[in-house]
């Protein structure tokens, strides 16, 4: 089972795309709710409230617990950002993996946009990519892999225990981040289905909501 933590950001949408991919998903908020997950994501949101909300809840160490224990960690977006082991200009979270990164680094939230690219490890053909006032990732350790490089930073990366995107894999018709992750995490996800139900203007919706945080 996998759980994506609902504190913030698009729990729904991370659960639609497993559920169709066959594998069992909970919203994850109480120590209670960890029980036997083989994998965790962290949605976006707001990295510093994010952060807040994990001691409120009083489940921040209960992360750490639970990754030594054999937990996978997915963090996209605002996720990647709790689970860098250095952020520039701020203070590190959770400090999962050795990845530097940079908050809010293309710019306002008009600046968000689209693409499609090739990431082979992750999927045969082209990946849809939704980046919403996106981090970046300036440096991976040497325990790191690097997954997607675009440009001058890096937008997806791995160590054996946590995977990192910059963007928005729950946001896009494509299952196949939520696949990778899924076998990362030991489990047999369906190699039939291929898309779920979102459309192009979940995306824009997804925009304002962001805003609005």
């Amino acid at each position: 089972m996998i759980g994506v933590l609902d504190l913030q950001g698009d729990v729904v949408e991370h659960i639609d795309h497993l559920n169709r991919l066959g594998i069992p998903a909970i919203r994850v908020k109480e120590p209670s709710d960890f029980v036997s997950l083989a994998g965790l994501i962290i949605p976006g949101g707001e990295s510093t409230c994010l952060y807040r909300l994990l001691n409120i809840f009083g489940i921040r160490e209960i992360i750490l617990r639970e990754f030594q224990r054999g937990m996978k960690i997915w963090g996209t977006c605002a996720g990647a950002i709790l689970v860098a082991g250095t952020v520039i200009g701020d203070a590190p979270s959770l400090g999962l993996i050795d990845i530097e990164v940079r908050k809010n680094a293309f710019g306002s939230q008009m600046d968000s946009f689209t693409a499609e690219v090739a990431v082979p490890r992750v999927a045969a053909g082209l990946i849809p990519l939704t980046f919403i006032r996106a981090p970046k990732i300036t440096r991976v350790g040497d325990d790191v892999e690097v997954l997607l490089r675009q440009d001058e930073y890096i937008a997806a990366a791995e160590s054996s225990g946590v995977l990192v995107t910059i963007f928005h894999p729950e946001l896009t018709p494509s299952l196949a981040f939520h696949r990778y992750f899924a076998l990362k995490c030991g489990l047999e996800p369906s190699l039939d289905a291929e898309s779920s139900l979102i459309d192009s203007t979940w995306t824009s919706r997804s925009w304002t909501r962001y805003t609005r945080l």
